[in-house]
């Protein structure tokens, strides 16, 4: 059985052309910016091999043209190699995002041979910083041993950051050190408050943060492409910067960083959850997009309902299609670019005020309000309960614009620490 290509007509019809899919949530690492929570043990009902594979076969069906397998890490999967074999012959591009501590020389190897096309390591600052997040002393030199690994197997190589107060005043050298290591994207998105991260508040970013990061990732765009000219690269094929669609919005800088080299001009043009991507937990559960919240945002279950009803019919996955502006509420209620951004990334909104329709890390918004003498900080209210992809909730405190230094992450005795969970 091979996937169908999409042909114009395709386009006005909500298809599930890209699937993230959580196989399992054991991980080897417990990072503590982590949404699902994952960690070393799996969900006690995951999948099985056989309904993994019915699973991928009513993808195919779909339409599907990506699946990006994820964690926890998929590879500590058993049946990794099989899955991929399977949606490979049905015409799928797989990849997979990683954090890369178990992603040896010969497990990429093994990858490759079954169908891998592409690998996304997470980087999240330089050594120091991304070792701290993820409670893992040397993680950050087996993410980049991974790198080298996927490349020297002739894969696509990109990495991703999530941002917080603990890396965000080094991604000029965590940009520099992802090229250096021939990644080809970098795709920069906000650490949310969801899950683990939802636990240390210090850590997240305030709103008026998002003008310095994204100021500064222009500058890095910038300069990748300028060296890529003085290097006689096509820049097309050079290092770029891609916004994550949890950092927003309608800067100075959005066609720069929006955009793809070579490929025209583009914008965000509001939450895709499903429309065009899917989300899959490893027990079957199926979300509009895999970083929604689980709650809120279940609409269905494989071993309930057939995938493609499910994909038709829940309200929980259709909710992005038809929607217009009714449900804005706050600033984004009367913003310039309601009615093409509807309120910005839905899950990061709904983690962080508990409901979806106000995006407070916003560009516009903030130098909005800058130019007013105003920002907004987020106060926690209440605490998250502790399961995969949960969720508290902040309330936005409007205060006057202040000068001072911004606060730096932890430290204790000298050495940097996270925050205290509160």
């Amino acid at each position: 059985m091979s996937a169908r290509t999409l042909g114009p007509d395709d386009l006005n019809v909500p298809r599930p052309i890209y699937v993230v899919w959580e196989t399992t949530l054991r991980c080897d690492h417990a990072c503590a910016h982590c949404g699902s929570r994952a960690g070393p043990e799996a969900r006690p009902d995951e999948l099985s091999t056989a309904e993994l594979l019915e699973v991928a076969d009513a993808v195919i069906r779909l339409g599907a043209r990506e699946v990006t397998l994820i964690g926890g890490e998929a590879y500590l999967r058993g049946d990794c190699g099989e899955l991929i074999e399977h949606l490979t012959r049905g015409g799928i591009r797989v990849t997979m995002q990683t954090g890369g501590r178990g992603l040896t020389r010969g497990r990429t190897e093994r990858l490759r041979a079954a169908g891998l096309a592409a690998v996304g390591v997470s980087v999240d600052g330089l050594e120091e910083s991304h070792d701290l997040l993820r409670d893992s002393p040397g993680s950050w030199r087996s993410a980049m041993a991974a790198i080298a690994n996927a490349r020297e197997q002739g894969m696509t190589v990109t990495s991703n950051t999530q941002i917080n107060r603990l890396n965000k005043d080094e991604l000029r050298e965590t940009a520099a050190a992802l090229r250096a290591a021939g990644v080809a994207v970098w795709r920069a998105q906000l650490t949310a408050p969801m899950g683990r991260a939802a636990d240390r508040p210090e850590m997240l970013l305030e709103p008026y943060m998002i003008l310095e990061v994204i100021d500064t990732l222009a500058e890095i765009q910038r300069w990748a492409l300028a060296e890529a000219r003085r290097e006689g690269l096509d820049p097309g094929r050079a290092f770029h910067v891609r916004l994550g669609n949890n950092v927003g919005y309608y800067g100075p800088h959005e066609l720069l960083l929006r955009s793809r080299p070579g490929q025209g001009e583009a914008h965000w043009q509001g939450c895709s959850a499903g429309k065009f991507v899917m989300g899959i937990e490893s027990d079957g559960t199926i979300k509009g997009c895999p970083s929604l919240p689980t709650g809120p945002y279940t609409g269905g279950n494989v071993r309930d309902a057939e995938l493609s009803q499910i994909w038709a019919e829940a309200e929980a996955i259709t909710f992005a299609r038809t929607r217009g502006v009714s449900e804005l509420w706050g600033f984004c209620k009367s913003c310039y670019y309601a009615e093409v951004c509807r309120g910005g990334c839905s899950f990061t909104a709904h983690s962080a005020l508990g409901r979806r329709g106000n995006m407070p890390f916003c560009y516009y918004r903030a130098n909005k309000l800058r130019r007013e003498g105003l920002r907004e900080r987020l106060v926690k209210k209440v605490a998250a309960p502790g399961d995969p992809y949960d969720f508290g909730r902040f309330e936005i405190v409007v205060e006057p614009w202040s000068d001072l230094p911004e606060e730096r992450a932890p430290t204790a005795g000298g050495r940097r620490r996270l925050p205290v969970i509160a």
